[in-house]
């Protein structure tokens, strides 16, 4: 069994930033330690990135695999030509447009970036985050910050403090505390090292955002388990499983009632097998039409003796109002995380419409369910 870290957790109020705990962060970075800290998309775990020993830290921290490159994180613009050895004018249009922000850009990198935050390939993914806490940690360092993000390998992402304690205590130097993450998903990662713009990974900057600044059409890398034997991903989160919680994940995907009704046949089938159940749906399923303290699963999910008893293998969750993907997106790493703590055994999801920010959603709700989808048609 690995040793503890004495961890320290530092809480920061993002509007109202203690340099003095900043400082005392920072200094960690520099002399080699490791970090955790909340960016705008999710919490990162940081070590400086120029320096291997300190990068071996994240890997050992997490549990990550060696051959899954490391995003570098910066505080300002100029810091990129020191990493990278040439930028291009489409790629100062991306940076006018959307840096500081959730946009990860993979560029040819320069002699200063070491192998161990690249995995040995020629390219390394830099990003300028927006957050203030994250801005002001790293310009104080005055370090670039290799910072994947602060959970152990391959489980839900961290968009909240205590889900990094959870995942990182006596793994880490030191853990802050900084509050929700605003986005919830990881940044939109795309490749610029080619002639053809391509994204790894989809995030809150969205396909149809990078084609308006370019000004022509951009590829989108869909991935799958097998897609990566014996290569090395250019970007996390391509080729392992990731985002997973302890439990199964089903993704029901088809018309909407139908799928409710599936998901309501499966959810019956489930209990009386003795599963704890956990149900990811909108707020319209959620709750009855007309009085609102209903759920929509009610034949199953609530006893015979009154509606406001709750079944107790089914819990219910809602990701939120359908069609707003911005606060989608915000919860579904919290959810898949509640579910854990509530220790289901099954997770049963709606789909959401793949376009815009939904395609980022479902990109990381398809990996948590390992591809696990049931395509639903007509239930009678």
């Amino acid at each position: 069994m690995r040793s503890l870290i004495k961890t320290i957790i530092y809480d920061i109020d993002p509007n109202d930033i203690d340099m003095n705990k900043i400082k005392i962060c920072s200094k960690v970075l520099a002399n080699g330690g490791t970090v955790a800290f909340p960016t705008e998309t999710v919490y990162g775990v940081g070590a400086n990135a120029l320096n291997p020993q300190a990068v071996k830290k994240i890997y050992t921290a997490k549990g990550r695999p060696a051959d899954n490159p490391l995003i570098v994180h910066i505080s300002d613009v100029k810091s990129l030509y020191v990493l990278v050895d040439e930028v291009s004018r489409a790629t100062e249009d991306l940076i006018s447009a959307f840096w500081p922000g959730p946009l990860t850009l993979i560029l040819k990198k320069s002699k200063a970036v070491p192998d161990t935050i690249t995995a040995g390939l020629d390219t390394v993914a830099i990003r300028l985050p927006m957050h203030p806490i994250a801005i002001n940690l790293i310009k104080e360092a005055g370090i670039p910050i290799a910072a994947p993000s602060a959970n152990i390998s391959g489980k839900p992402s961290p968009t909240r403090g205590k889900h990094v304690v959870d995942d990182l205590f006596g793994r880490v130097d030191i853990i802050i505390n900084g509050g929700n993450c605003e986005v919830g998903l990881e940044s939109t990662v795309l490749d610029m090292s080619t002639n053809q713009p391509t994204i790894l990974r989809p995030g809150a900057v969205t396909k149809k955002m990078i084609e308006e600044i370019l000004g022509k059409e951009i590829n989108f890398h869909e991935t799958n388990l097998g897609n990566f034997e014996g290569e090395i991903p250019k970007a996390p989160g391509m080729k392992y499983i990731h985002y997973a919680p302890k439990a199964e994940v089903i993704i029901y995907r088809g018309e909407i009632d139908e799928v409710t009704r599936r998901m309501e046949l499966d959810l019956e089938r489930y209990v009386n097998l003795g599963k704890r159940v956990g149900i990811i749906c909108t707020e319209s399923r959620k709750r009855a039409e007309g009085d609102g303290s209903c759920l929509a699963f009610r034949g199953n999910l609530f006893s015979q003796k009154t509606k406001q008893e709750p079944h107790p293998l089914a819990s219910v969750k809602s990701m939120g109002v359908r069609g707003e993907y911005k606060t989608i997106a915000a919860n579904i790493f919290r959810i898949l995380r509640e579910f854990d703590d509530e220790e289901v055994d099954i997770i049963l999801t709606e789909a959401v419409e793949e376009t815009e920010l939904g395609q980022a959603i479902m990109n990381r709700l398809i990996k948590a369910a390992g591809y696990n989808i049931v395509e639903v048609s007509n239930v009678n």
